[in-house]
């Protein structure tokens, strides 16, 4: 395992196209659910243990080997709001250009291949992980803390919010990632042992219904 390959890919700056999502932060902060640390916290504590918890399983068990082709659809099937399934694609789809030309992979090629609009974010991170000689528990890693990274970052420019606050809460919420990994990485042992039926299928409406209502703005300053 390659503790740079791991920093590499966990870095906001790695060019996978996450800055231009806000992870459901725009729509939060229009409809008063975020307006400071202390509601960002909770936001970002709620998306970790739900859509954090299913993608982290979904990286670990891509990363473990698991058939990408079935834990796309099993993701599918744990994003009912279309707006969120397509955002999941393109950002698939972009993880899978900057991938491809850094950890150039035969397993890589043919996701792309089998997936020409992207496959789902976490399903090609696991298997991105793979190609850079990680494993699954990187690959949840990754898949948790950009869960909460993201909206924290979106925080800082959307409500002007001060970095050092955004930062202390993603530190205050180490603990919780650490323990939705452990969570996400049995799950994904689970699924190749099991099937995909074995994936935890955690619900967060207001994201979905967020997503919905965000995707119809005329204007809006991220993409999801």
């Amino acid at each position: 395992m390659s503790r740079t390959a791991l920093l590499l890919l966990a870095d906001g700056r790695f060019p996978a196209g996450g800055h231009a999502h806000s992870g459901g932060a725009e729509a939060a902060v229009k409809a008063g659910r975020i307006t400071g640390a202390a509601s960002l916290e909770d936001f970002c504590r709620g998306r970790l243990h739900t859509a954090g918890l299913v993608a982290g399983s979904l990286a670990a068990a891509a990363a473990l080997g698991g058939d990408a082709v079935a834990l796309d659809a099993a993701a599918d099937a744990r994003t009912p709001s279309p707006a969120l399934r397509l955002a999941a694609r393109k950002l698939g789809r972009q993880l899978m250009r900057a991938a491809r030309a850094t950890w150039p992979s035969g397993e890589l090629d043919e996701l792309a291949r089998r997936f020409p609009k992207g496959a789902h974010q976490p399903v090609v991170l696991g298997v991105v992980a793979r190609a850079a000689g990680l494993g699954a528990v990187e690959a949840a890693y990754c898949a948790a803390y950009e869960c909460v990274s993201g909206p924290a970052s979106a925080t800082v420019r959307l409500l002007s919010l001060d970095p050092f606050d955004a930062t202390g809460v993603l530190a205050r919420l180490a603990p919780e990632v650490d323990r939705v990994v452990d969570r996400a990485v049995e799950a994904g042992r689970c699924v190749v042992e099991s099937g995909v039926d074995a994936l935890p299928a955690g619900s967060a409406p207001l994201l979905e219904v967020g997503a919905e209502v965000h995707a119809a703005w005329g204007v809006r300053l991220f993409a999801s």
